[in-house]
């Protein structure tokens, strides 16, 4: 898996990829998760450090890479990390409940950028990693995740 750029798209629907920086590149180890791309909430950066532990990038494309936090980290790394050490337990925990909280998010059609994800995240905690795609789990955590959103906009 690679992270890349689309530098241009031409007209016969070809694209022009780039990959000049550290930001971007061959993606470490980590879990793809594929969503619906109409719920990607667009913003200026798509890579995020979730206080979790966890790091994610939102692709426009739908596609979510979930990956665990590096400790010493170039702020300018992106999901680009290339150790091959082990994925502690609680690193692979934390990567699961994101995933799931994702396909909860996904689930309801909740838009999706840092925000969402990290309050689902917290919603979540009170259950278990497997419960929280039950779908009456799933509806209370999502309730949950909507009603601060909603007092955080407002």
């Amino acid at each position: 898996m690679i992270c890349n750029k689309v530098q241009s798209i031409f007209s016969d629907g070809a694209l022009s990829l780039h990959t000049r920086s550290l930001k971007y590149g061959k993606l470490g180890q980590g879990v793809l998760v594929f969503v619906s791309p109409s719920i990607v909430k667009r913003q200026k950066t798509h890579f995020h450090n979730l206080p979790c532990g966890a790091s994610i990038i939102l692709g426009n494309n739908g596609y979510v890479w979930l990956y665990p936090t590096p400790g010493q980290q170039d702020e300018e790394a992106g999901g680009y990390y290339t150790s091959m050490e082990p994925v502690s337990l609680s690193d692979r925990e934390v990567i699961s409940r994101l995933r799931n909280c994702l396909l909860a998010l996904a689930a309801h059609k909740v838009l999706l950028y840092d925000t969402s994800v990290l309050y689902c995240y917290e919603a979540s905690l009170p259950q278990q990693i497997k419960d929280i795609l039950k779908p009456e789990i799933m509806e209370e955590i999502i309730l949950e995740t909507r009603q601060r959103l909603v007092e955080h906009e407002g």
